[in-house]
C-alpha cells in the first residue's frame, strides 16, 4: 500500500488545524447549544484552519508557494578559459601578469598559471606578489581554474630514490600553498616519464616522430640497464597517494595531465592509476591534442574517466595528427567534445592550449577559441 506524501503546506494546514482542535475541544461545554452546534464547529474550523494555514503558508513563507511555481535553475554550463603561458614562455623567470590582462579583456571566464621553476617561487612567488596578482585577476574578472606546476618543479617524482621524491612533494606542496592563496581549486602537473627512460634526449613527450630520417635511422628512446617497469609504477602509485593527501591538505583537488612516453599516457592508464589509488580527490585532466596524437578521440576519453574528469586542455590538430595548429585551422572535433562533456554533466573549465605558430596572432587565435566554445556549449 502506497504512503501518502505531503506538501509543505499541507503539513503546515494539518498542524494549524490540530492546534485550532485541540483549543476547540478544551472548551467547556455548557449547554446544548455547544452540544448541537459541535459537529459543524469542528467541519468549520478544520474548512478554515486550513484556508488559514495556506494563506500563511503563501504570504508569511513566500518561498513554499514559489517553489511549486518555479521550474527548476537551468544547470551551469562548463566554462571556457585560457592558460596563460599562450602568452608568455615556459622559462624560468617567466610572470603571468601581461597574459592576465590579455586574457582578462578578450572575455574568458578563467585562467589557468603555472610555476615554470623552482628558483621562480622564492623569486617571483612571494605572498606580496599574490596579493598583487589576486587584485588584478578580480579586475578582470578571472578565476583561476587550476593552478599548475611545470615538469622541472617536481621532476622527481617518479623517481625511485627516495630523496629525490621527497624534495619534488615539498615543492608540489609549496605549489598547493600558492594555489589556495589565489583561489584555485585545483593544483595539476604533466605525468612524469620514469628518469630510467630518454635520459639525454631532451623533453621526451615530445619526441614521438622523425619527420625526415636519415639512411638506417631509427627510432629509439633510450633504456638505462635494468629497468624495471613494475618497480616504478609502485612507487609511482605510492607518491600519487601522497600527492593527493597534500593537495587535500591544502583545500585542494589533484589532476594528472597525460603526455605521449609519461606514466600517464592515456585516459587507459589514467584509469588504472585510479584503481590503485580510489581517491575522488584524484581527477583526470584531458588534453584533446596529446589524446588525438596518441590516436584515442577525446570525445571517448570523455566518456571513459566520465565524473573522474576535472579539466580540459583544448588544442587543435592537424589531419596527420602530429602537429598542434591554430585552433580552427585542425580537424580536431570541438563539438564532439562540447556534446560529450555536457553529457556527463561537467562543469569545469575547457582552457586553450595553444602552441605558438611563427608568425601568429595569439591574440586573435584565443578569440576566435572563446567564440568557436561558445557556440559548440551553446
Amino acid at each position: 500500500m502506497g504512503k501518502w506524501r505531503l506538501s509543505g503546506i499541507d503539513n503546515l494546514a494539518i498542524l494549524f488545524s490540530m492546534d485550532a482542535m485541540k483549543k476547540h475541544n478544551s472548551a467547556p461545554s455548557s449547554g446544548s447549544a455547544f452540544q448541537k452546534g459541535h459537529a459543524r464547529g469542528r467541519r468549520e474550523f478544520l474548512t478554515g484552519t486550513v484556508a488559514a494555514a495556506a494563506g500563511l503558508a503563501a504570504g508569511a513563507i513566500p518561498h513554499l508557494s514559489r517553489a511549486a511555481e518555479e521550474p527548476p535553475a537551468k544547470p551551469a554550463r562548463p566554462r571556457i578559459g585560457c592558460l596563460s603561458w599562450n602568452f608568455h614562455p615556459l622559462s624560468p623567470g617567466a610572470n603571468p601578469e601581461q597574459a592576465i590582462d590579455i586574457i582578462g579583456q578578450l572575455g574568458f571566464e578563467g585562467v589557468e598559471l603555472i610555476v615554470c621553476a623552482r628558483d621562480d617561487i622564492k623569486n617571483y612567488w612571494t605572498d606580496a606578489k599574490l596579493d598583487q596578482l589576486k587584485q588584478q585577476l578580480e579586475r578582470n574578472k578571472l578565476v583561476v581554474s587550476q593552478f599548475v606546476l611545470f615538469q622541472p618543479v617536481v621532476a622527481g617524482l617518479s623517481s625511485l630514490k627516495a630523496d629525490e621524491r621527497r624534495e619534488s612533494l615539498d615543492y608540489f606542496e609549496t605549489g598547493c600553498r600558492l594555489g589556495a592563496k589565489l583561489g584555485a581549486p585545483i593544483v595539476n602537473i604533466v605525468a612524469p616519464w620514469a628518469r630510467e627512460l630518454g635520459k639525454g634526449q631532451g623533453y621526451i613527450p615530445r619526441y614521438y616522430e622523425i619527420a625526415k630520417p636519415g639512411e638506417g635511422q631509427k627510432y629509439r628512446i633510450n633504456i638505462a640497464p635494468g629497468f624495471q617497469f613494475d618497480d616504478v609504477w609502485r612507487e609511482w602509485v605510492n607518491t600519487v597517494r601522497a600527492l593527493v593527501a597534500r593537495a587535500k591538505a591544502a583545500g585542494l583537488k589533484f589532476t594528472i595531465e597525460h603526455h605521449t612516453h609519461c606514466l600517464i599516457e592515456d585516459a587507459n592508464a589514467f584509469l588504472r592509476l585510479t584503481d590503485a589509488v580510489n581517491d575522488p580527490d584524484l581527477g583526470y585532466n584531458l588534453d584533446a591534442g596529446w589524446t588525438q596524437l596518441q590516436r584515442e578521440y577525446p570525445p571517448v576519453a570523455v566518456y571513459k574517466v566520465g565524473r573522474r574528469l576535472m579539466n580540459l586542455h583544448i588544442r587543435d590538430i592537424d589531419g596527420l595528427m602530429r602537429s598542434f595548429v591554430p585552433v580552427g585551422d585542425g580537424v580536431m572535433d570541438l563539438q564532439g567534445i562540447a556534446d560529450a562533456v555536457k553529457q556527463i554533466g561537467f562543469r569545469g573549465f575547457l582552457s586553450l592550449e595553444q602552441d605558438a605558430p611563427k608568425g601568429a596572432d595569439m591574440k586573435a587565435i584565443c578569440a576566435r577559441y572563446l567564440e568557436l566554445m561558445k557556440k559548440c556549449l551553446g
